[in-house]
C-alpha cells in the first residue's frame, strides 16, 4: 500500500529518510548490479539499499510477494517504447489505462483522501469525482466518453490498415458486428442479468453503448474513403440529434424539453426499451443516447486517422489535434448558452465538449510517448514508471471492468490492510484494492494474456 501511495502522491508523507529509494526496491535483484545500477542510483543510495534496514526490509518483503515487477526506469524504457514497425499507437494504451484508473478506484481514492485530510485544494478536486445531477459538467462526466473516443481512435489502426492490405470489407463488417454484439451481451451480464434474473433485467449498459457506437463508427470508416465523407456523416449525426432534442415535440410535453421526464430521450426510452431503466423514467445509456454517442466514437476515429496518416511521429499532428480539440470545446461552450451540456442525455454540446477534451488529452499523451522530441528525457526519466502503470491497466481494460464487477478487490484488501483503516481512514482500503487490481493486471500483462473483444 505504501508503495502505490508514494507512486500516486510522491510527497514526503511517510517520512522516508532515503530520497528516491522508494523506486529502487521495486526492481528485481538483477537490476542492482553492474552498469545498470550505476546509471540510476548514487553511491549513497546503493549503500542504503544494501546495508540499511529500510532497503533490506521493504525490498525483501516486496520481493517475496511479487518478485519480478519491472518498475525500474531501465526496464520500463523497453516496455513503453513503441516499435516503429508496429501499427499500434503506444500512447493510446497509456491513455486508456489513465481513463480506466479512475473507473477502478482512482476517483474513490481522491474522495476518501479529501475526507481524511480535509485539504482545501483536494476537496475541490474531490468535487469533480462525481457526476453532476443533470445539467453541467464534472471530470467524472468525461471518463465514459473518453473511453468511447479512445475506442474510435483505434479504428483506423485496426480496420483501415487491413483495408489497405486488401481485406474483404464484408468480413471486417462482420467482425465489427460480432464485437458490438459481444459487448452488448457483456453489458447485460454486468448489469446483473444472471444474478437478479431476467424479470428485472436492464438492457442498456455502458459496454452496450460502446459496442453500438463502435459498430456504426467502424461501418462508416469501412465504407467511406475520405476524411470529408466521414465529417459529413459526423455532421449528419450531430444535426439529427440536435433536431430531435430541440425541435421534435414529445406527446403531452412539447419540443425542447431536456429533462429526465419530458425529454425526447426519456420518451423514446419508455416507449421502445423493454425492462428496467436506470433512471426510472429514462436511461443514460438509452436509445437516443447510444445513437448520439456514435458521434464521439466517430470523432475518435477521425483523430486516429490524423495520427495514422503520414509521418508516424509528427509534432504537426500534435498541433492539429490540440487545435481541433480547442475548437470543439469553444463550439460546445457557445452552444451551451441555449443547448445545455447534459451527460445523461448526450446532448450535442456534451459530445463536442468531451471529444474536445479527449482530443487534447490524446495530443498530450501522443506528444510525450510517440513523438518525444524535447519530452524524451521526461518520459524516459521520472515519468516512465507512471506511464507503465497506466499501460498495464489499458492493455486489459475490459477485463478489469468485468472482473471488478465479479470480484470485490476492496474486500480482499481488507484482509491485508484492514487493521490500518481505523487510524488512517477508508482510503487505505481503496488503495489496497487498486494495488491488488494492478497486480492482477500485471500478472496478465507478463503472461501476455489480453481479452480482445
Amino acid at each position: 500500500m505504501f508503495l502505490l501511495f508514494q507512486y500516486l502522491f510522491p510527497l514526503n508523507l511517510c517520512a522516508n529518510p532515503f530520497p528516491g529509494a522508494h523506486l529502487w526496491f521495486l526492481a528485481p535483484k538483477s537490476v542492482f548490479s553492474g552498469n545498470v545500477l550505476s546509471d540510476f542510483v548514487t553511491k549513497r543510495q546503493k549503500n542504503l539499499l544494501s546495508d540499511g534496514i529500510f532497503g533490506i526490509t521493504l525490498f525483501n518483503i516486496f520481493e517475496r510477494i511479487y518478485y519480478n515487477i519491472p518498475l525500474t526506469f531501465y526496464f520500463m524504457q523497453k516496455q513503453i517504447h513503441v516499435d516503429k514497425q508496429s501499427d499500434r499507437l503506444a500512447s493510446l494504451d497509456v491513455l486508456r489505462g489513465f481513463d480506466m484508473f479512475w473507473i477502478i478506484g482512482g476517483g474513490s481514492l481522491i474522495v476518501a483522501l479529501s475526507k481524511a485530510l480535509d485539504w482545501g485544494w483536494l476537496n475541490v478536486v474531490a468535487e469533480q469525482m462525481s457526476h453532476v445531477r443533470w445539467e453541467g459538467f464534472h471530470f467524472e462526466d468525461l471518463i465514459f466518453p473518453l473511453f468511447m473516443f479512445i475506442s474510435g481512435v483505434a479504428i483506423p489502426y485496426a480496420i483501415t490498415a487491413r483495408i489497405e492490405k486488401g481485406a474483404d470489407k464484408t468480413a471486417l463488417l462482420k467482425k465489427a458486428a460480432k464485437r458490438g454484439i459481444l459487448l452488448i451481451i457483456l453489458g447485460i451480464l454486468y448489469n446483473g442479468a444472471l444474478q437478479k434474473g431476467f424479470s428485472t433485467i436492464r438492457i442498456p449498459s455502458v459496454l452496450g453503448q460502446i459496442g453500438i457506437a463502435y459498430f456504426f463508427a467502424a461501418t462508416i470508416v469501412i465504407y467511406t474513403k475520405s476524411m470529408k465523407s466521414r465529417i459529413l456523416w459526423l455532421t449528419g449525426i450531430l444535426s439529427s440529434i440536435a433536431v430531435l432534442q430541440l425541435l421534435v415535440p414529445v406527446p403531452g410535453a412539447g419540443a425542447g424539453m431536456l429533462d429526465p421526464v419530458n425529454g425526447i430521450n426519456a420518451y423514446l426510452d419508455r416507449l421502445l426499451i423493454p425492462g428496467r431503466l436506470h433512471g426510472t423514467t429514462f436511461d443514460p445509456e438509452g436509445l437516443l443516447c447510444s445513437i448520439s454517442a456514435i458521434s464521439v466514437t466517430l470523432m475518435g476515429a477521425l483523430a486516429g486517422g490524423i495520427l495514422r496518416d503520414g509521418n508516424p511521429a509528427s509534432t504537426k499532428k500534435v498541433k492539429i489535434l490540440a487545435l481541433v480539440g480547442a475548437s470543439q470545446i469553444i463550439a460546445a461552450l457557445l452552444l451551451s448558452t441555449f443547448y445545455p451540456i447534459i451527460k445523461a442525455a448526450w446532448t450535442v454540446p456534451f459530445n463536442l465538449l468531451t471529444s474536445g477534451i479527449s482530443c487534447m488529452l490524446l495530443s498530450l499523451f501522443y506528444l510525450f510517448i510517440d513523438v518525444k522530441p524535447w519530452a524524451r528525457e521526461w518520459v524516459w526519466g521520472i515519468g516512465t514508471y507512471k506511464l507503465f502503470f497506466f499501460k498495464v491497466i489499458g492493455m486489459n481494460s475490459i477485463t478489469i471492468y468485468m472482473v471488478s464487477r465479479i470480484f470485490d478487490f476492496r474486500d480482499a484488501a481488507t484482509f491485508f490492510v484492514g487493521f490500518l483503516e481505523p487510524a488512517l481512514g477508508n482510503w487505505i482500503i481503496i488503495l489496497g484494492g487498486i494495488t491488488l487490481e494492478w497486480m492482477f493486471l500485471h500478472f496478465l500483462y507478463k503472461k501476455q494474456v489480453f481479452l480482445k473483444v
